[in-house]
């Protein structure tokens, strides 16, 4: 096992660049040529670049301390508020494009879930790391993770620098040994790797979830005080399916065990109806829905995340891409996109999602959707150094009249060029520090025809929600 504690940051400083400020509320906004100071993983200062060049104070004092500062150079950069994907199958990277043009039906029973079945740890576990290498290059800090083999994925973030809260998929069906090794799981890892390493318990769906386990989970989620991971109400066919066998919405299935109460994050929602938006109102302090929109598009799914509803409701939005197999990227600037074109179209007002709220949803509610909005999700002192250094000087970014514009509907993950983690610089002008690609991709192309082959005709499960 890797050791699961955080290196020492030192001290860092990222001098020259322009940051990005997301306030709670309001206008996003630029600031111009800013020195950010980095002390043990945490902002410092953001100061106007050279403020104290002349005095050199930081430079003397690291001096006395014998402290060495590793100096960044952020001239013609944007630093931004590291990114966060709220909803994710991280070793899902594993199936990408092998589950395309089919309905969701055949995407569960035909292709995925047989699929899943060949998994091994090994093959999460590399999964897992190569989904992070793709995360750090895109700019992505932070990902909630829903996935089996859980040790394996919380060794990767471990391991690559990264920030992730993992909830270990639980199915009924698995029985109750499966259960218990979930909570043990969410007892040993949460709060690992210097805090980088959250849990969150991780019931598939009210539909593959009996109302014991639920209730059962959310009793251990309270004791534990981490939060609940669930898929509720992905679509609107799930809600009318639920209703029909039920008499309630699956969102009132998680309001009666007890979900609710302990604290969730509901992966997709496009399936809310109006009488859910009170249930989750109430809980609207430590509950989240992560919208990922292009897996909707992808299966023709309509209606989309009621974002519009919900924030109305006070209850907070994050975006997520879901894993590879559906969305094929984990570019979290495709995402945050997606969010803002469906939902103008979706309530055909072009004056709704502006650039700034896109920003503050994807970012400050990223952050608040895993329940860590006191660390991550801005770029001011106090908060861990979590930082994103853009470049926005390609072609398809100029002229640059607007760079949060230019974030939400210019920016490549490739336009990224640094990556800093609890003031850990994990890629640095485009290099990766904590990750060996060239041996990941070696080992995906190893295993793949293997994961990928349906022959055997089993399943983890079968999708009849």
């Amino acid at each position: 096992m890797s050791d699961r504690t955080t290196p020492s940051a030192g001290r860092l400083l990222v001098r020259g660049c322009d940051v990005l400020r997301v306030p709670p509320t309001g206008e996003c906004e630029v600031l111009r040529a800013r020195d950010i100071v980095v002390a043990d993983g945490v902002i410092e200062a953001i100061r106007p670049s050279g403020a104290a060049a002349h005095a050199q104070p930081d430079a003397d004092a690291d001096a006395d301390a014998d402290v060495d500062v590793d100096v960044i150079d952020g001239r013609g950069m944007l630093a931004v508020p590291g990114l966060v994907n709220a909803h994710t199958h991280s070793p899902m990277v594993l199936m990408r494009g092998a589950a395309e043009d089919v309905t969701v039906e055949g995407w569960f029973n035909d292709r995925v879930w047989p699929m899943e079945s060949n998994l091994t740890p090994a093959d999460v576990r590399l999964g897992a790391r190569l989904a992070c290498a793709e995360m750090i290059r895109s700019g992505v800090t932070t990902f909630a993770d829903h996935y089996f083999f859980p040790e394996q994925i919380a060794e990767a973030v471990a391991g690559t620098g990264l920030r992730a809260d993992i909830a270990p998929t639980h199915f009924s069906s698995r029985g109750q040994e499966a259960l218990e090794d979930t909570v043990r799981f969410a007892e040993e890892w949460h709060g690992a790797a210097g805090g980088r390493v959250t849990v969150s318990l991780g019931p598939h769906a009210p539909y593959t979830v009996d109302d014991a386990d639920l209730r059962t989970l959310a009793g251990h989620a309270r004791r534990l005080g981490v939060r609940v991971h669930v898929h509720a109400a992905e679509h609107l066919e799930q809600t009318h399916s639920s209703l029909e066998r039920r008499g309630i919405t699956p969102i009132r299935v998680l309001h009666e065990t007890g979900v609710l109460d302990a604290g969730a994050l509901i992966a997709h929602g496009c399936g809310i109806v109006e009488q859910d938006l009170p249930l989750l109102a109430e809980h609207a302090d430590t509950t989240a829905v992560a919208c990922c929109p292009k897996v909707y598009l992808k299966h023709a799914l309509s209606p989309l995340t009621p974002v519009r509803e919900l924030l109305a409701a006070g209850v907070t939005v994050a975006a997520g891409t879901d894993g590879a197999a559906g969305h094929n990227t984990l570019d979290m600037w495709e995402a945050l996109r997606l969010v803002a074109l469906t939902q103008k179209q979706a309530v055909r007002d072009a004056t709704w999602m502006t650039v700034s709220d896109t920003l503050r949803l994807a970012l400050r509610g990223g952050a608040r959707a895993l329940g860590l909005q006191d660390r991550i999700g801005a770029l001011e002192p106090g908060m861990r150094a979590d930082i994103v250094l853009t470049d926005l000087s390609g072609t398809h970014c100029r002229p640059l009249h607007d760079p949060r514009a230019a974030l939400v509907y210019s920016a490549r993950a490739s336009d990224v060029r640094t990556v800093i983690v609890d003031g850990r610089v994990l890629m640095r002008d485009g290099e990766l520090l904590t990750v060996d690609e060239g041996e990941l991709l070696a080992g995906a192309d190893a295993v793949v025809a293997r994961i990928l082959d349906t022959s055997h005709g089993t399943a983890v499960q079968h999708y009849a929600p």
